[in-house]
């Protein structure tokens, strides 16, 4: 369902009409599909399979804010949840997105928000709220998870949650749109100043939601320094954190096994979602 009523707000043009590619690349024996030119942003609720638990997760693909990775990073992943009991959310938000500067220049607040898809974001957020009730949801009990790019978008929303970007545009925008947990895996754009420093627009503060993040030390894309810089400012926020750090795994490997070690995140998230209250234990 389209997450605006009418046009989204602050729209740009793209290159063309909105298209779906397969690669000839293959993952874990799959193809992957990548969606792009998105000017109407949607999300697609899947309901869980067996108990309902009464957890919602809203899904951000990644793809560098230029396409969205919408089934190895998408579907895939509400697949996962719904057989989980958990109610999954996949946002297709706008791509491809202005150009981002997400290195310092030594100049002060030389950073740029990725406001088209914070927008989108935080509207999915409340939305899901929203529609509580209807959908058999706890509101108190609703996260995101974010692979890469929407990884940052991970943050940026447990971030800037109170930091409203559009104009209200009817009921569902008196709702919250705060996390109660993040999952940021092998999230990007998070360190700067020669991976040192944290991305000032993801200001880190107690109100932060619990984070749980997935990294391979041999990410060649964005680096592992994108995650312990995250990290580490959270531990010092005093947000509750778990960070699982594999030697291998690369980048962008999704939910689909292979023989790395780190294929098998997964069933952490499960048992981490469960010591924070928001899914019950494993068997009960």
């Amino acid at each position: 369902m389209p997450i605006w009523p009418g046009a989204a707000p602050d729209a740009q043009p793209v290159p063309g009409p909105e298209t779906a590619t397969v690669s000839d690349k293959l993952l874990a024996g799959k193809p992957a599909t990548a969606v792009t030119n998105v000017t109407r942003p949607t999300m697609t609720v899947y309901a869980p399979k067996g108990k309902n638990t009464g957890a919602a997760v809203v899904v951000f693909p990644g793809g560098g804010f230029q396409i969205l990775a919408i089934d190895l990073e998408g579907t895939e992943t509400c697949d996962w949840l719904t057989s989980k009991g958990i109610t999954c959310v996949l946002l297709k938000y706008r791509v491809p997105s202005v150009p981002y500067v997400w290195k310092c220049d030594c100049r002060p607040h030389n950073y740029q928000l990725s406001v088209p898809s914070l927008q989108d974001a935080q509207r999915t957020m409340r939305l899901v709220r929203h529609h509580a009730a209807e959908w058999h949801v706890d509101p108190h009990k609703v996260g995101v998870i974010g692979f890469s790019a929407g990884g940052y978008l991970v943050a940026e929303i447990s971030t800037n949650f109170k930091r409203r970007l559009y104009a209200p545009v009817d009921d569902a925008d008196q709702e919250s749109a705060r996390p109660d947990f993040a999952m940021p895996i092998y999230p990007g754009h998070l360190a700067v100043d020669h991976d040192s420093k944290l991305n000032p627009n993801v200001p880190v503060s107690r109100e932060t939601p619990p984070t749980f993040l997935v990294q391979a030390e041999d990410d060649n894309v964005d680096g592992v320094q994108q995650s312990l810089v995250y990290f580490t400012a959270l531990k010092k926020a005093g947000v509750p954190t778990e960070m699982h750090l594999y030697a291998h795994g690369g980048h962008a490997f999704g939910l689909r096994p292979t023989s790395d070690p780190i294929t098998r995140w997964p069933a952490l998230a499960e048992t981490w979602m469960s010591t924070i209250g928001m899914i019950p234990a494993t068997g009960r």
